[in-house]
């Protein structure tokens, strides 16, 4: 998405709404409408700035090796600054100016209408622009914008007060005042989280988690971290992995990023950490015949299969437990569907009396870095299980 664009139709868009918002505050003398005017010159500077951000963002260079992302917050935050002011601007003159009568036309109400709903259109367009980059500029900028409508909306309402004399243009211009400074925090807030190396949202902290521990080849997830930077994202995460192997473990951490990428949107990066496993048991599993835990002839065809956590410290069994093979009925690939739903089940090591070790399910468990073992034993009881 060419998300600089929303840039310049910003500008255009303030430029538009100055220009009527001055010709009918020189009309009718309203101090309401004034604000309404200062309003949309600190905003027209602030879209220029968003324009700026936007350009120089995903810039790289050797001074700079991790890009200019946080421009975008910066510019967010040099947006919440001007709407700060403009806020002061306003309550000054609402308290202190010089009461003057407010003239009021039909075409200036008329007027006042359009100018209400244009900046309401257009903070619709682009707040779905900037949450599809997720762009914290374009974000804060189409927010700014849904404050033009409320702001423009009590101006049309003081200046028809006035028509009946009751006049509320004071009071309209200090109502402004708090619907702007209460965008103004929220953009600042915002802006200085990320600003300050904030944290990922849990939720999204939990997706990567998710994601990373659905790797068949990962033991545990240690820790996840990740950052904003402007409207992109860097992940990180220290794993255990089964492999050894330099390449395999590479491999993993490819599928690792590449799945992250595809659940998480916008991540410019994702770091993977690999360390040693500090996992106190080894899990097996054991094809059986029954559930007086006889061990099958079969690897795919068996009914079910005995899992079993042996502690490495003295080989003492921690936990067994004896479930169904979901796949034993499959008429194709049975045995390739049992070696990955073994995999899924985080198991370590597998002990077979069947020799697959040239079948597909002995490919899927060396790929995730499980052990196969052949076994000459009948019952689970009987069987060796050595620590790894």
């Amino acid at each position: 998405m060419n998300i600089e664009r929303w840039g310049w139709y910003s500008i255009a868009v303030n430029v538009l709404l100055a220009l009527l918002h001055g010709f009918i505050a020189f009309s009718s003398e309203s101090l309401a409408v004034a604000a309404e005017l200062t309003h949309n010159i600190v905003d027209l500077a602030a879209a220029v700035a968003v324009l700026i951000g936007l350009k120089l963002a995903g810039r790289k260079s050797k001074s700079f090796p991790y890009g200019l992302y946080k421009v975008e917050n910066l510019v967010a935050a040099g947006l919440a600054a001007m709407i700060f002011l403009t806020a002061y601007e306003i309550a000054r003159d609402a308290l202190l100016a010089t009461t003057a009568p407010v003239r009021v036309e039909n075409w200036m109400l008329a007027a006042l209408i359009a100018t209400a709903a244009l900046p309401l259109v257009f903070s619709h367009l682009e707040l779905r622009a900037g949450k599809s980059a997720n762009s914290p500029a374009l974000i804060a900028d189409a927010r700014e914008y849904r404050v033009h409508g409320f702001t423009t909306g009590l101006v049309f309402a003081a200046l028809l007060s006035e028509r009946f004399r009751y006049p509320l243009d004071r009071l309209a211009a200090l109502v402004i005042v708090v619907a702007v400074m209460k965008t103004g925090w929220d953009l600042l807030r915002d802006a200085m989280r990320v600003l300050l190396d904030a944290s990922l949202d849990a939720e999204t902290l939990d997706r990567v988690r998710n994601v990373v521990n659905a790797e068949a080849a990962v033991v545990a997830v240690k820790w996840v971290t990740g950052r904003n930077a402007g409207r992109f994202r860097f992940v990180e995460a220290g794993v255990a992995l089964r492999v050894a192997e330099l390449d395999k473990a590479e491999a993993v951490m490819r599928r690792i990023e590449t799945n992250v990428r595809a659940a998480v949107p916008h991540v410019e990066r994702v770091l993977i950490h690999v360390e040693a496993p500090a996992v106190p048991y080894v899990r097996y599993a054991v094809p059986l015949a029954d559930r007086e835990g006889k061990v099958s002839q079969h690897f795919g065809e068996a009914p079910l299969f005995a899992l079993v956590a042996v502690r490495r410290s003295d080989g003492a069994i921690e936990e067994q437990r004896i479930v169904s093979n979901p796949h034993s009925k499959e008429e194709k690939a049975k045995g390739i569907r049992v070696a990955e739903w073994l995999v899924a089940q985080k198991i370590d090591v597998v002990l077979s009396r069947e020799d697959v070790s040239r079948k597909g399910p002995a490919y899927v468990l060396r790929e995730a870095g499980v052990v196969l073992r052949m076994t000459d034993r009948h019952t689970v009881d009987e069987a060796t299980l050595p620590a790894v």
